[in-house]
């Protein structure tokens, strides 16, 4: 970063208190080149004792970062980690050839990770040995500040006034070798991370909510690995179309089918064979190859043999007896769906509707996404079942069954025990 671009980045700070005088933000200026060029990828055990003996003698926070290829490789494993650190500069690290960093993980106890959007990165992270102690994520501290755009390219041009090319987020990250072009993207993704930390640290402060943040980003990093779903086939795009027990026997081993090739393969399920396709068989429950060939997604690119298994599925499931065979939908865990509350019980629906305006008028005040302030679940859940006894005490309590941070249970505790009581 050139001393022009970092004398921009000081006093272009658009946050949402503030606006330059005239009303029309700058134009962002293009962030092209890291600041030390693009860093040399790590792939090998020697070179990744420098990074490890380089970050463990760096200070300050670590920004992190990492590449997965969605939509192109079986799961969600990472494909490179992007990491910077004062006094450690930047560096990418190639988890095919290094598929364990937990020495790095190790040697950044104690430092406060840098994330953007972080659930969607500490599972990748964690399966190659990296686990953070504290987080600070960018994208939630992002939502809480108020901004209407959170995405790393948005929120950067808005806090640090910088463009940040984006044109490589959704390429084949299991690429080998990787292209300069996406690895200097990738380099920027992490190089203002920690200017954009403090920006946005100083704006949550500003607005009275640094406390607040600080308790989700905790609840983040202290969150156990998420259970495997439970039925995962049922998410099958197009599901809502399948009511008999016997077609949705077929959706299931037509899943499962595919998931195992997919694995076996590493290639992404959807490749394999579409949803739509295993929606059609379904519906159809063709008799022989010949029937599900004449089905869409199963033309005649298909091989013989993989049509062949399909229809094996297909009959698999058309076997099953009856008391095999799965049911119409999971049951639901909690309340039933509020469109069904104003018969199932009017009071809980008039406790509902109290409470969603109360949450929805809160959240504007406080500018902020509902979602953010309570989560739509908790208050459901409250309102189907409040409390026996209407108290402060009882619903807050009701409140941190549900899994609420005490800073939400602060704000939304007093306008839920208004809501539940008035329309008792």
């Amino acid at each position: 970063m050139t001393d022009a671009q970092e004398t921009a980045a000081d006093t272009s700070l658009r946050t949402t208190g503030g606006a330059p005088p005239d009303d029309v933000a700058p134009a962002p200026i293009p962030l092209l080149e890291p600041r030390e060029g693009i860093p040399p990828v790590v792939a090998t055990d020697d070179a990744l004792a420098g990074v490890v003996a380089a970050f463990a003698a760096g200070t300050g926070p670590v920004a992190v970062d990492a590449e997965r290829a969605s939509g192109y490789r079986y799961g969600q494993r990472a494909y490179l980690v992007q990491l910077r650190r004062e006094g450690a500069g930047s560096a990418l690290i190639d988890p095919v050839g290094c598929p364990d960093l937990s020495t790095l993980g190790q040697a950044l106890t104690g430092a406060e990770w840098i994330l953007h959007a972080a659930t969607q990165d500490l599972p990748c992270l964690r399966d190659i040995g990296m686990t953070p102690t504290s987080l600070f994520d960018t994208e939630l501290a992002g939502r809480l500040a108020g901004f209407p755009r959170v995405g790393l390219g948005a929120i950067v041009e808005n806090v640090l006034g910088y463009a940040l090319e984006k044109g490589h987020s959704a390429v084949d990250w299991s690429t080998r070798p990787l292209p300069d072009p996406w690895l200097r993207y990738a380099a920027l993704d992490v190089e203002l991370l920690v200017d954009l930390r403090d920006a946005l640290e100083e704006e949550l402060d500003r607005q009275g909510k640094l406390e607040w943040a600080l308790e989700e980003f905790d609840a983040i990093a202290s969150a156990p690995p998420a259970p495997p779903r439970k039925d995962p086939w049922r998410r099958t795009s197009g599901m809502h179309k399948v009511r008999r027990r016997r077609q949705i026997a077929v959706v299931r081993e037509l899943w499962t089918a595919r998931d195992q090739v997919a694995q076996r393969r590493d290639i992404s399920p959807g490749k394999v064979l579409g949803d739509a396709a295993i929606i059609e068989a379904a519906l159809a429950l063709p008799a022989n190859v010949q029937a599900l060939t004449a089905l869409p997604g199963f033309g005649h690119r298909m091989g013989r043999r993989q049509l062949e298994q399909w229809q094996a599925a297909v009959d698999r499931a058309k076997e099953l007896p009856e008391s095999e065979l799965p049911q119409p939908g999971q049951q639901p865990a909690g309340p039933p769906p509020p469109r069904s509350w104003a018969d199932k019980d009017p009071a809980a629906a008039a406790r509902l509707s109290a409470a969603r305006t109360a949450v929805s008028e809160l959240a504007e005040r406080l500018h902020m996404p509902q979602e953010n302030l309570i989560t739509p679940d908790t208050v459901r859940r409250v309102c189907w079942e409040p409390p026996k006894v209407l108290t402060p005490g009882a619903v807050e309590t009701a409140l941190a069954g549900h899994g609420a941070r005490r800073w939400q249970i602060q704000q939304v505790g007093p306008l839920l025990l208004r809501a539940l009581d008035t329309s008792a």
